[in-house]
């Protein structure tokens, strides 16, 4: 078995990876103008997703999370709100993780940029 080589470590950033532009058919519901864009690493497990998020301003509606992802916040501010109207705010340098099943919406409140790491739990 041939081990990695360094050219096979992969930068986390916008412009980086693959581009994609998730549907807002995958989400329950969205705001108007709603825009993001994930920058994703090739990753050798078929479960996981990583990589660098970009959005602009404007709510998603998860009903059912479809893994658990944990988020880095670079710059902007962001709010997960649960179906209780809960409510927790994140910026800059702060990391939390969403859980699988989780529902409820997600709110970008600035420009948002953020480094992620999503596993599915099923």
């Amino acid at each position: 078995m041939v081990s990695p080589s360094i050219e096979q470590i992969q930068i986390l950033a916008p412009g980086s990876g693959t581009p994609v532009v998730p549907s807002v058919g995958d989400y329950a519901q969205t705001s108007e103008g709603w825009q993001e864009v994930e920058h994703r690493a090739a990753l050798s497990h078929p479960r996981t997703v990583a990589g660098a998020w970009e959005g602009e301003p404007g709510s998603v509606r998860l009903p059912d999370w479809p893994y658990d992802e944990i988020c880095v916040i670079q710059t902007g501010r962001v709010a997960i709100e649960d179906t209780a109207g809960r409510r927790r705010e994140f910026g800059p340098g702060e990391a939390f993780l969403v859980p699988a099943g989780f529902d409820g919406w997600w709110h970008t409140l600035e420009p948002t940029r953020k480094i992620f790491v999503g596993v599915a739990a099923r």
